[in-house]
C-alpha cells in the first residue's frame, strides 16, 4: 500500500513563504494539495529579519489579502509593532511594515495550513522531479519514493546546492542549522534549463539584554497602529514593543577591514552576486567609504525572547572580527552573541524561462515561485507562491489563468519583471518599478484584487462584501463632496490657519478640499462632514479612501487614461509560434531578445531590454496593426 494518494492535484516543494502560500491557495480552491518540506518545524520560517512589509513589500501584502491569501492575516496575528512608512509623501508611497514575533509567526502559518481542507503535509528532501513526454507527472524523493502530482510547485528557497560562509569556513546548509537540497538543480539541468548561483546574507542574532538601549534611539510604533489584512479576523495591536537604532562609526569600519583578507567577498571564495539593495556592512563599508557611519537598527525577534536581530549587519566576516567589531559600536560594548552572520549561495533559475503564470515553458504542469526564480524576501516570494499556487489549481481544473497586469498590482509588475527582463541579481521590489503606482496604493489592494480573488473561488464571500460597502461608501461620500457647497465664513478660518488662500464665495467642498495643504483631521472640522460621517457610519479606512480620491483625482485620472492606452498593445497578442527571423527590420538584438523571452503580447515586447520603438512598430504592422 503505497504511503500517498494515487495522485494529487498540486505538489509544493518547499515550506517557507512561497510554499506555504501556494499551498494554502491550492487547497483552498478545492485542488488536492501535498506540501512536502525537509523539516516541518520550520515551515514560515523568517531566515533573515522578523519583519513584514516596507516599502512597496507593504503593498504586496495587502495584494496577497485581498486575493484571499494568508500573510495579510498571519502577520497581523505575530506583530508586535505596526508603521506606516513614507506618511510625509503622497499616498502612493505610504508602505506599511510590521515587526514579527519570529516564533509565533511561523506557529501561526503551520496553525492556518492545518485547518486548511484539502492540504496533507509530508516531511522529507524532494531530490528531482518526475516526466513523462516533456510534461510533469510528480516528484521522487531522498528515500527513492515516487509522489505523483498533476502539476509541481517549486519553492526551494536558498536550499539548492546551498552553501554557507562565515570567513574562511563553508559548510553546506540551506540556512543555520539546516542541510541543503541536493538533486533538482541536476534534474531540471538535464532537461534543459538554465541555472545560476545568487547570494545573500544575514547579521549576527545577539543577547538584548547584553545591550546598553541607553546609547540608541528609540523607534517606536505609529501611535494608532494600521493592520495588514481587510478582514475582519484580525485587529489593530493594541500593544507595541519598540525597536532602536544605533550607528556604526570610523573605529568599527576600522576593526571590520581588518579581516578582509578573510573575507569570503573579497578573497574569491563567493563568486556569485547579492542583493543591492542589501548589501553586507563590509560591502557597504568597501563601496561607500566617504562614509563613517551606517544605520543599525535593533529589533527584538518577540514579546518575550531576549533575542535581538542586527538590522544592518549582515555579514560573512570571521565571527572574531564581527564580534570585535560589534563591540565597538554604541549600546554593544559588552553584547553577547547567539549566533553571526554568514553569507549563503543557491542555485536560482533565470526567470524568463517562466510563463506569466509561473509555469515553466519547457516542462508543463511545473511552477516556480520564490528565490529560485532569483528574487530576494518574504512578500516577493510569498506572492508568487500564492500566484503559482492558484494558476497550478486552475491549470487542473482547465480553468483559464490569471495574470495580474502591471496596472492592476505590485505582483504583476513583479511577475513581468521577472520573465520579461529576467534578473543577474537578486530582485527587490521598489515603489519606482513601478509605472502605476498611484493606482497601486495600499489602501485600494481590495478594490483591485478581491473581485478577482473571489471570481476563482479564493476570496470568501465576507471580504467581497466588506469590499463592496467600502467601494459604495466611498463613492457616496465623494458624491457629497461634490454636490455640498462651502461658504466663506465656514473654510477660511482652516484655510487661513494652514497657510491656504481665502475663499471670495462659495464652493463645492471637492474643489475647496483638493488644496494640498489640507488634510484629513482638517476635512472633519467642518459640521456637514462630521455629520455625515456620524450619520453613515463611516470608518477612517473609507474616510481616508475618499481624501485620497479628492486630493490626488486628478493624478489618479491621468494614470488610469494612460494605462488604458497601453493596455492596448496587451490585446495584440503575438502567435506561439511566430517566426521573428523572419521580420528583416528589426535590429539582430532584438531578435535574439524576441526568441529568448517569445513574449505574448506586442506590449510585453515593448518592455524587452534591447526591444527599441521601432521593433515594435515593425511588429506592429507585422501583426495587421
Amino acid at each position: 500500500m503505497s504511503l500517498f494518494q494515487d495522485q494529487y492535484d498540486v505538489i509544493v516543494v518547499g515550506a517557507g513563504h512561497a510554499g506555504c502560500e501556494a499551498a494554502a491557495a491550492a487547497a483552498n480552491m478545492g485542488c488536492k494539495t501535498l506540501l512536502v518540506t525537509m523539516n516541518l518545524q520550520n515551515i514560515a520560517q523568517m531566515s533573515c529579519n522578523p519583519a513584514m512589509g516596507g516599502i512597496a513589500k507593504g503593498q504586496i501584502v495587502r495584494e496577497i489579502d485581498a486575493l484571499g491569501g494568508y500573510s495579510g492575516i498571519v502577520s497581523d496575528k505575530t506583530a508586535i509593532q505596526f508603521k506606516m512608512l513614507n506618511v510625509s509623501k503622497g499616498p502612493a508611497m505610504w508602505s506599511p511594515r510590521c515587526q514579527s514575533d519570529r516564533m509565533r509567526f511561523s506557529e501561526e502559518w503551520r496553525l492556518m495550513l492545518e485547518q486548511t481542507p484539502n492540504l496533507d503535509f509530508y516531511q522529507e528532501m524532494v531530490s528531482g522531479i518526475l516526466t513523462e513526454n516533456g510534461k510533469l507527472v510528480g516528484v521522487k524523493t531522498g528515500l527513492g519514493l515516487q509522489i505523483k502530482g498533476k502539476t509541481v510547485v517549486l519553492t526551494n528557497g536558498t536550499f539548492l546546492n546551498g552553501l554557507i560562509h562565515i570567513g574562511e569556513k563553508q559548510f553546506g546548509g540551506g540556512r543555520a542549522g539546516e542541510s541543503a537540497s541536493y538533486g533538482i538543480t541536476e534534474d531540471l539541468v538535464n532537461l534543459g534549463f538554465e541555472s545560476g548561483r545568487m547570494k545573500t546574507g544575514t547579521p549576527p542574532r545577539v543577547d538584548g539584554r547584553s545591550l546598553d538601549y541607553s546609547k540608541m534611539i528609540e523607534q517606536p510604533g505609529d501611535v494608532n497602529p494600521q493592520k495588514f489584512s481587510y478582514s475582519n479576523q484580525t485587529q489593530p495591536l493594541k500593544e507595541q514593543r519598540s525597536c532602536w537604532m544605533t550607528y556604526t562609526s570610523p573605529e568599527v569600519h576600522d576593526l571590520l577591514r581588518e579581516g578582509f583578507d578573510r573575507s569570503p567577498m573579497f578573497n574569491g571564495r563567493i563568486k556569485s552576486i547579492g542583493p543591492r539593495y542589501c548589501p553586507s556592512i563590509e560591502d557597504k563599508i568597501n563601496r561607500f567609504a566617504d562614509k563613517d557611519r551606517h544605520q543599525l537598527f535593533v529589533e527584538p525577534e518577540g514579546w518575550h525572547t531576549v533575542e535581538v536581530y542586527v538590522n544592518g549587519f549582515s555579514t560573512s566576516l570571521p565571527e572574531d572580527v564581527q564580534f570585535n567589531a560589534l563591540r565597538s559600536v554604541a549600546g554593544f560594548e559588552n553584547v553577547k552573541f547567539f549566533r553571526p552572520g554568514y553569507a549563503i549561495e543557491y542555485d536560482y533559475f533565470p526567470p524568463t524561462q517562466l510563463k506569466h503564470t509561473l509555469e515553466t515553458k519547457l516542462v508543463e504542469g511545473l511552477y516556480f515561485a520564490g528565490q529560485i526564480n532569483g528574487t530576494t524576501g518574504y512578500e516577493e516570494a510569498a506572492s508568487q507562491g500564492l500566484m503559482a499556487g492558484i494558476n497550478a489549481a486552475l491549470k487542473v481544473k482547465e480553468e483559464e489563468p490569471l495574470i495580474l497586469k502591471r496596472d492592476e498590482a505590485y505582483i504583476g509588475v513583479l511577475i513581468d519583471d521577472l520573465i520579461t527582463k529576467g534578473t543577474e541579481e537578486p530582485y527587490r521590489m521598489f515603489t519606482s518599478r513601478a509605472e502605476y503606482r498611484t493606482l497601486l496604493r495600499q489602501d485600494n489592494a481590495d478594490l483591485r484584487l478581491t473581485p478577482k480573488g473571489y471570481a476563482i473561488g479564493l476570496a470568501k464571500q465576507e471580504r467581497m462584501e466588506r469590499m463592496e460597502e467600502k467601494m459604495v461608501k466611498s463613492e457616496a461620500f465623494l458624491q457629497f463632496f461634490r454636490e455640498t457647497s462651502v461658504k466663506p465664513e465656514e473654510a477660511n478660518p482652516i484655510l487661513e490657519a494652514k497657510g491656504s488662500s481665502p475663499m471670495a464665495q462659495p464652493d463645492k467642498m471637492f474643489k475647496v478640499f483638493s488644496r494640498p495643504q489640507l488634510e484629513l483631521e482638517d476635512f472633519k472640522k467642518f459640521e456637514k462632514v462630521s455629520e455625515y460621517i456620524n450619520e453613515h457610519h463611516l470608518d477612517n479606512e473609507i474616510v481616508e479612501q475618499a481624501e485620497i480620491q479628492v486630493k490626488y483625482s486628478g493624478y489618479i485620472e491621468k494614470e488610469k487614461n494612460h494605462a488604458d492606452k497601453l493596455n492596448r498593445l496587451e490585446d495584440v497578442t503575438i502567435p506561439d509560434n511566430f517566426d521573428f527571423d523572419k521580420i528583416r527590420s528589426i535590429s539582430i538584438e532584438a531578435k535574439q531578445k524576441l526568441n529568448k523571452i517569445r513574449p505574448k503580447t506586442i506590449a510585453q515586447a515593448s518592455r524587452i531590454s534591447g526591444v527599441s520603438p521601432s521593433d515594435i512598430s515593425v511588429l506592429l504592422i507585422y501583426m495587421g496593426r
